[in-house]
């Protein structure tokens, strides 16, 4: 059987854990896979595009699981009371091919970005960082906040949305659940003016410049998510020529992140390397650094095992029949009523 984590499940897990806590084991989980990183068996998403949106399938595997993740991006999806991103995902055996989690991946996009994103930073980023800017305030802001909190210890979040009632939804959700000074902006500029750390995570569909180079101060670490499929960028040419760019996937990255923008030969790093020593990080303190996060399907399988692991430690989600469980591995028409006809008049004779 496989367990189904549906979302009613998965909020009970996050509620149980915490959401600190449950975006700290993500980030430490993800750590330890991107240290395994030559482990896994790697390939660009496979992307469906439309003049609306995109839908994604995101696979990978290493020698024990394999998983994926059906995405979508369809930013006007909140004109029709729909999530911008929705997603679902599985996990199965390579030995068998038998899957054994099927889970909501929606809430866990937003958190394991969350993780990500703080778990690239603290490799990153200065390590007196405590100041976080977080333009685009809609329905991921709140991890990338509470994330940065529970793994840097971020100290003061200045906010910042072109849509005011998005702002308002997540200054009254973090005053309610952290002890982080909050400063609400009246513009990009004056959120990221001082900030050690700037996260940007719109969901504009096309090349924008919600980050120009003179915003950008020495030792500044930015974080860019927003941009995340061909033709939608967040950061000015410039910003990136100005700074040392880290990507996840380099393949991926050059037609989906914000490095899509420059030459083929413009230099990235993959954060891997940087965990696992191969390459520098940030050089000295005045420098400044991208994470040019486009979302990889690593982060993702790294999510699937925890949830099943949390799942199956207390006795969250319920076991279905998504592949048939057979008597006889060869007789498949037997569960039809043909099938099951043919059984009886054998038996009858």
């Amino acid at each position: 059987m496989t367990r189904f984590i549906d979302v009613h499940s998965l909020v009970r897990l996050v509620d149980e854990t915490g959401v600190p806590e449950f975006l700290v084991t993500l980030a430490d989980a993800l750590r330890d896979d991107f240290l395994r990183w030559r482990e896994f068996d790697k390939k660009a998403r496979v992307a469906s595009h439309s003049h609306l949106g995109v839908i994604e399938l995101m696979p990978v595997a290493d020698d024990g699981a394999y998983a994926f993740k059906y995405v979508n991006g369809h930013p006007h999806n909140t004109q029709v009371g729909l999530p911008t991103v929705m997603a679902f995902g599985v996990l199965a055996e390579v030995d068998t091919g038998y899957p054994v989690l099927l889970s909501e991946l929606t809430l866990t996009t937003a958190l394991r970005t969350a993780a990500t994103s703080a778990m690239a930073a603290k490799a990153l980023a200065r390590p007196d960082a405590r100041s976080l800017a977080i333009i685009g305030n809609g329905s991921q802001s709140e991890f990338q906040a509470l994330a940065f909190h529970a793994l840097l210890g971020i100290q003061q979040v200045r906010v910042f949305d072109t849509d005011p009632h998005a702002t308002d939804k997540l200054v009254r959700h973090l005053a309610a659940c952290t002890p982080m000074e909050i400063v609400r902006a009246g513009s990009t500029a004056e959120a990221v003016r001082g900030a050690d750390i700037v996260t940007t995570i719109t969901a504009y569909q096309g090349h924008a410049t919600v980050l120009t180079p003179e915003m950008i101060e020495p030792g500044m670490h930015i974080n860019a998510v927003g941009g995340d499929s061909p033709g939608k960028t967040e950061l000015h040419p410039d910003v990136l020529r100005g700074a040392r760019v880290f990507v996840e996937y380099e393949p991926q990255t050059r037609i989906e992140g914000e490095i899509q923008q420059l030459a083929p030969d413009f230099p990235v790093h993959e954060l891997w390397r940087v965990l696992l020593g191969e390459v520098p990080g940030r050089e000295r303190p005045e420098q400044v650094t991208v994470f040019d996060s486009v979302g990889f399907a690593l982060e993702d399988y790294t999510a699937l095992r925890c949830i099943r692991q949390l799942a199956l430690e207390r006795g969250v989600g319920r076991q279905i029949a998504l592949v048939p469980e057979l008597d006889d591995p060869k007789d498949l028409f037997g569960l039809t009523a043909s099938g099951r006809r043919r059984a009886v008049l054998r038996r009858a004779a």
